[in-house]
């Protein structure tokens, strides 16, 4: 049994994959969010055609975050589509609570962002999130996350 990421769009039920041998301590957060209903109702506040859509900020402008960082867990893993990594500012541990998924190959951010976990089933859905205008993928009026729930499967 494994464990597995539920995270619920408007257009249906996107299944992540949980990196736990690359990403022990990420997944414990992401785990404790999700159980305390963190990640419902939040915004995909930055979502750039081609490359990625980010969530995990309740305030939702990518200022926000739940005050804890995390120390990086980077690996050898590639940023392909489907990948989902955490966000981060410039200080490698600053990682806390948002996240993205990649639209598409991303090699350049290869070993400089945690890499805890890939879309396994709705990868379609994803593509449908509303996506930004101007350089920085900002959203007006965006797609939001209705619920996450970690969920046991058999492998």
């Amino acid at each position: 049994m494994t464990d597995k990421l539920l995270m619920k769009l408007k257009d249906g039920t996107v299944e992540i994959e949980l990196f736990e041998h690359l990403a022990p301590n990420h997944i414990k957060r992401i785990k404790e969010l999700v159980q305390r209903g963190f990640y419902n109702g939040l915004k995909f506040h930055r979502v750039i055609e081609g490359f990625m859509a980010q969530t995990g900020d309740p305030k939702g402008d990518g200022t926000g975050g739940t005050g804890v960082k995390l120390k990086a867990e980077f690996s050898k893993m590639h940023h392909e589509r489907g990948i989902v990594s955490m966000a981060r500012a410039a200080d490698p541990d600053s990682a806390d609570s948002q996240f993205f998924i990649c639209f598409e190959d991303a090699p350049w951010l290869d070993g400089d962002y945690t890499i805890w976990g890939r879309v396994v089933k709705g990868m379609e859905i994803v593509d449908k999130i509303k996506k930004g205008t101007g350089s920085n993928g900002m959203v007006e009026n965006p797609d939001h996350i209705i619920s996450m729930k970690i969920v046991n499967v058999k492998d």
